[in-house]
C-alpha cells in the first residue's frame, strides 16, 4: 500500500477526488506551516481563514447595500428638473 490516504484507493480513477485531495493536502500544509511559524494551533489558523472569508464577503455585500441605499436617497433629494414649472 502506498502513502496515500486510505479512502483514495476506492476512488483512484475519479479525477475530481484526486484534484480535491491534492488541494486539501496542499492547503492544509500552508495552514500548518503558518501555525508553526506563529506558534499557535493549526485549527485556529484554519478557522480564522474561514471566518475571514465570511467577513470579507459580508463586508462587500453590506457595502453594496449601503451604496444602493445612499444612491436611492440621493435620487429622492436631488431630482433633475427639466423646467421651472416642475416644482
Amino acid at each position: 500500500m502506498d502513502a496515500k490516504a486510505p479512502y483514495m484507493n476506492e476512488v483512484e480513477g475519479n479525477v475530481f477526488y484526486r484534484l480535491l485531495y491534492y488541494f486539501q493536502k496542499r492547503g492544509f500544509e500552508v495552514c500548518r506551516r503558518i501555525a508553526e511559524r506563529l506558534g499557535i494551533r493549526t485549527r485556529v489558523v484554519r478557522t480564522s481563514f474561514i471566518y475571514l472569508t465570511f467577513v470579507t464577503l459580508g463586508f462587500g455585500f453590506a457595502l453594496y447595500l449601503f451604496l444602493a441605499f445612499w444612491l436611492k436617497i440621493k435620487d429622492l433629494i436631488y431630482t433633475k428638473r427639466t423646467s421651472v414649472f416642475d416644482l
